[in-house]
Order: structure tokens, then C-alpha cells, then sequence
């Protein structure tokens, strides 16, 4: 059974450090609207949200409302707060719900890709809520995790940076969740009940290090004041219009004017 390691935990605390000083750029989460799930603090590359049958792309500020969809191209990743506190870094080759249902215990649905999370408590107190993916129920109280769907198969790897996590599996209902703790990881198969499968704690430090700075390299690039349409993909709109718009709200994503040519040759010697 293959697992991947999880990230190392000086690492996932960098990270989210980053992450809280980037939020102190916007405004009070207290202060934001009900109707709104989440708010875009960090991206880069193309991240849009599903409008109907239509992407839009996202720009740092924008906000997702519940049950709208968040699609991340091959070069597109962002983090996003809620009302709450807590963040969520959506990576490349993912498409995740915001609040599928509406209630603020049900956080995100992962469909496919993966995302890094921390809850955030407040005064030492528990945060309830949950995850779910097409094989997995994750739920949590207050800590940091990833959560990787494998869209070859639907199985989801969870991976615990620090906390606690309650794993269910969603198509088996009678099943007891195993519980994970700092440096844990599982995966849970489709047709694999849950009791059977092996919750790995040799965690390889290094390698989990290493992929974890790369994810931070990205968001320090976002960081330095590339925010929607920016990175190596295609440009797309900045978060003010559906992807492939030529209005005023943003590029038109055509190619790029070749540039001047060079200065002409030298005469000849007489």
C-alpha cells in the first residue's frame, strides 16, 4: 500500500506564519459578510470559480460564496480564509466546494487534487468541522493536514502536520473512524474498509520538507504582487469576469506582440 509522507512540522508552522501575516493585509474576517465562504488572501496561475457552467477567474481579494466551485489550472494555486480565521492553500490540478451544504461544519468538499489546512481555535476551544471527500469523511477540531484525492482512483491520502483528525469511510457506514495524530498518514481506497488499511508514521522528513518550501516558494511569489493571472500558464482576466473575456476587466489572454527586432548589421568594410 503506497503512502506518500506528510510534511514536516517546523515546515507546516513557516507556512502558516506566512499565511497569518498575509491575512493581516485585508480587513477584520469579523467584519465580512455571512454569504461569504472565503476570501482570496494569496494565488498564483489560474484559479477560477465555477459561475453556472462558466469559470470566473479570481484576483487576491475576491470572494467565494458557498457551494460555488474552485477550479486550479496546472499552474494555479491560492489560499483562502473564512469568516473564522481558518485557512485553506487549494493546489494546482484541484476542484474543491466551498460549504456544499451550507452548514459551518461542512468546510470543503474535495473533488479531485489537493489542499493544505488549518483550522484556527479560538481561546483553546474546538473548532468542529469537516471535509469530505468521494471516499472519506475527514473531521477536525483545530489543526494542520493535507488531504489528497487521487483522481485515477477517488482515494484520498491524509496526512496530519499537527493536531488531531477523525477519518470515516464515507461508502462504508458501519465502519469506527481511526484517528490521527501528529506525523500520521493514511489512505482510504474505495473498496478497502477502513479497519484494514495501515496508518504510517515513518514519516521521511527531509522529502516532506523539500515539497513543502517548493508550495512556499510559489506562495512567496504570489506574495510579491503577482496575483490573478500571473505565473507561467496562460493569462487569464484579474477576478472580475468569466476566463477568455475581452472586456475592460482584465487582458484579452491573446498572444503576446513578438518583440522589436534587434539593431540592423554593420555596413560592410570598404
Amino acid at each position: 500500500m503506497k503512502l506518500r509522507p506528510p510534511s514536516s512540522k517546523w515546515a507546516a508552522r513557516a507556512l502558516f506564519f506566512a499565511l497569518a501575516a498575509a491575512a493581516c493585509l485585508a480587513q477584520d474576517v469579523g467584519l465580512r459578510p455571512d454569504n461569504v465562504a472565503a476570501v482570496v488572501k494569496q494565488m498564483d496561475g489560474r484559479v477560477s470559480v465555477m459561475r453556472g457552467s462558466v469559470p470566473w477567474a479570481l484576483g487576491t481579494g475576491d470572494s467565494v460564496k458557498p457551494r460555488e466551485v474552485i477550479v486550479t489550472g496546472p499552474d494555479g494555486s491560492a489560499v483562502f480564509q473564512v469568516n473564522d480565521g481558518s485557512t485553506f492553500w487549494v493546489f494546482p490540478n484541484s476542484r474543491v466546494t466551498f460549504r456544499n451544504d451550507y452548514s459551518p461544519s461542512n468546510l470543503l468538499d474535495v473533488i479531485i487534487g489537493k489542499i493544505k489546512v488549518h483550522i484556527q481555535r479560538w481561546g483553546g476551544q474546538p473548532n468542529n468541522t469537516s471535509i469530505s471527500t468521494p471516499t472519506a469523511v475527514i473531521s477536525v477540531r483545530g489543526t494542520t493536514f493535507d488531504v489528497d484525492v487521487d483522481p485515477q482512483d477517488d482515494s484520498t491520502f491524509v496526512a496530519v502536520d499537527e493536531g488531531e483528525v477523525h477519518v470515516k469511510h464515507l461508502l462504508m457506514y458501519n465502519e469506527r473512524p481511526r484517528v490521527l495524530r501528529d506525523g500520521d498518514q493514511i489512505r482510504v481506497y474505495r473498496n478497502v474498509p477502513l479497519a484494514k488499511a495501515r496508518i504510517d508514521k515513518g514519516a521521511v522528513a527531509e522529502r516532506a520538507g523539500r515539497a513543502l518550501m517548493d508550495a512556499f516558494y510559489t506562495l512567496a511569489r504570489a506574495g510579491s504582487g503577482r496575483t490573478g493571472g500571473a505565473g507561467g500558464g496562460p493569462t487569464i482576466p484579474g477576478g472580475r469576469g468569466p476566463v477568455g473575456d475581452t472586456g475592460s476587466g482584465g487582458d484579452s489572454g491573446s498572444t503576446p506582440a513578438p518583440p522589436p527586432p534587434g539593431a540592423p548589421p554593420p555596413p560592410p568594410p570598404q
